[in-house]
């Protein structure tokens, strides 16, 4: 039986808030620039990570990533065995995202694929070979907008997010990758709020050492932090993904504009008859309704979307989701 999901208090949400805008953000910071102190911070945080509410993490940039594929795929499946199916999927160490879609007939799941041999295994042999698989597309994920990436749910106000924010009015200047780079991102994505004591000493290095290498490899948007959080905890009760078709030339101004939108937690130009998919979180249905109307309707370059509700969300940014299923 489902576990029941309590929403977090206002300042459990605010706290979340802050983190989902700023991973790493001390303890001290977030005090600061919510008014509170950092002993409440340190108080209400501490056993919502501990208990798996917030998991902070990181993901890597396949723009940075050469070998790596990123790819979208649109599974249906028989209704009575999409459980076993999603579940299945989130269990894979390259899944990203499991969510199940629509009517519970169709999953949706975000890889990233380490080559072609990953992938030609995954769509030649493992799904074929699932007999409760009855179809699938597959959308590779030609770049993905890394403005949606401090979304924070419209519960802190602008000037708190500034306060948050990196300075990110400069260019990036991409990195080049060193040896002990790849362990810290794996050490970042078990823990992305692991000390530079700790990234050093995994990764062989000084503290200092591990903190300027983190610094590059975040301002270079070679890896994104991100915090995880089940939605639900914070009010969110309408969640969709939107396949959205425009013109070729608008993409790239189409796909900004949404990813810096506050309902939206993911935007990537992707192959297939849609070439956006963005992931949106809304308070409710009419807050859905109304991003649809007032926020994509206002585009020019839009010519179709296709909505496809959020049932469930099995993982997210690579965690599986306790009760989810």
């Amino acid at each position: 039986m489902e576990k029941v999901r309590h929403r977090l208090d206002e300042t459990d949400s605010r706290i979340t808030a802050a983190l989902l805008a700023a991973p790493r953000a001390s303890w001290r910071t977030v005090g600061r620039v919510l008014g509170i102190s950092e002993r409440t911070v340190v108080r209400r945080a501490s056993p919502l990570f501990h208990d798996g509410t917030l998991r902070a993490t990181a993901v890597r940039n396949p723009v940075h990533f050469p070998d790596l594929i990123p790819l979208a795929l649109r599974i249906r499946c028989k209704p009575n065995r999409i459980t076993a199916v999603a579940a299945t999927l989130a269990r894979r160490p390259d899944t990203v995202w499991v969510d199940v879609l629509g009517g519970g007939d169709e999953i949706c799941t975000i890889l990233f694929l380490d080559g072609p041999d990953a992938r030609n295994n995954l769509l030649l042999r493992d799904l074929p070979a699932t007999p409760a698989v009855q179809s699938w597309t597959s959308h590779v994920l030609l770049r993905v907008f890394p403005a949606a990436f401090d979304w924070s749910g419209g519960l802190l106000t602008e000037a708190e997010l500034t306060s948050l924010r990196p300075d990110m009015s400069a260019a990036p200047t991409r990195p080049a990758l060193l040896p002990l780079d790849h362990q810290l991102i794996a050490t970042l994505t078990e823990d992305g709020r692991a000390s530079y004591t700790d990234l050093a000493r995994r990764a062989d290095t000084t503290a200092l050492t591990a903190r300027r290498r983190l610094e590059a490899l975040v301002g270079g948007q070679v890896i994104r932090l991100a915090t995880e959080v089940d939605l639900a905890r914070l009010g969110i009760r309408a969640e969709a993904l939107l396949w959205i078709t425009v013109s070729p030339g608008g993409m790239e101004e189409t796909g900004r504009q949404l990813s810096r939108h506050p309902q939206v937690r993911f935007a990537s130009a992707t192959t297939g008859p849609a070439n956006l998919l963005v992931a949106v979180a809304a308070a409710d249905l009419n807050a859905l309704y109304h991003f649809l109307s007032d926020t994509i309707g206002a585009l020019e370059h839009v010519s179709t979307i296709e909505v496809t509700p959020i049932l469930t969300g099995v993982k997210r940014t690579g965690l599986v989701r306790p009760g989810s299923l």
